[in-house]
């Protein structure tokens, strides 16, 4: 099985996967990026690396029992792809306690209102196999425990559940 989790910077992701207990190898593709060089260069109006993600690809391709994690990890082959969601206020209070500036939290936060990561989930790979986590009340515990039971087919897909479109 391969599974993407995804989100907006902020949702979680990389807390929650690193808690998880699973048989599937656990990817942090924004490390491989880093590692690997898979980069074409520096949004420097945003100050982050840009993803090669050709090579991201190539990288991923045949490896299977694994659960892949990043804001990208969307963009690529998988069963089943995990959104992480959170209400915009707390990406850009969780953003801004690791360091980014205020125009890059609030970017990601005006971002999660408009369900993009979201939406590019479900438009590669379908209603059915996308499944959403709202990870504002929850600890990282509880966070991982939703993406267990998703790995164990206790809960339904769920695209489109959770929304904040009226922050904007």
């Amino acid at each position: 099985m391969r599974v993407a989790v995804t989100g907006t910077p902020g949702t979680g992701k990389t807390t929650a996967t690193e808690l998880l207990q699973t048989d599937l190898d656990v990817v942090h593709l924004n490390d491989i990026i880093e590692d690997e060089g898979f980069s074409t260069g520096v949004d420097e109006e945003r100050g982050s690396v840009v993803a090669d993600m050709d090579a991201v690809a190539e990288w991923l391709y045949g490896r299977d029992d694994v659960l892949f994690e990043s804001h990208l990890a969307h963009n690529f082959a998988a069963d089943r792809v995990i959104v992480l969601r959170a209400h915009p206020d707390t990406v850009v209070e969780r953003l801004r306690e690791r360091g980014d500036s205020d125009s890059k939290a609030y970017e990601n936060a005006e971002s999660e209102a408009l369900d993009v990561i979201l939406s590019e989930a479900v438009s590669h790979h379908g209603t059915e196999n996308v499944y959403e986590i709202d990870t504002t009340e929850r600890d990282p515990d509880e966070v991982a425990d939703g993406i267990a039971a998703v790995l164990a087919d206790e809960v339904e897909p769920s695209a489109g559940t959770v929304s904040y479109v009226d922050w904007l």
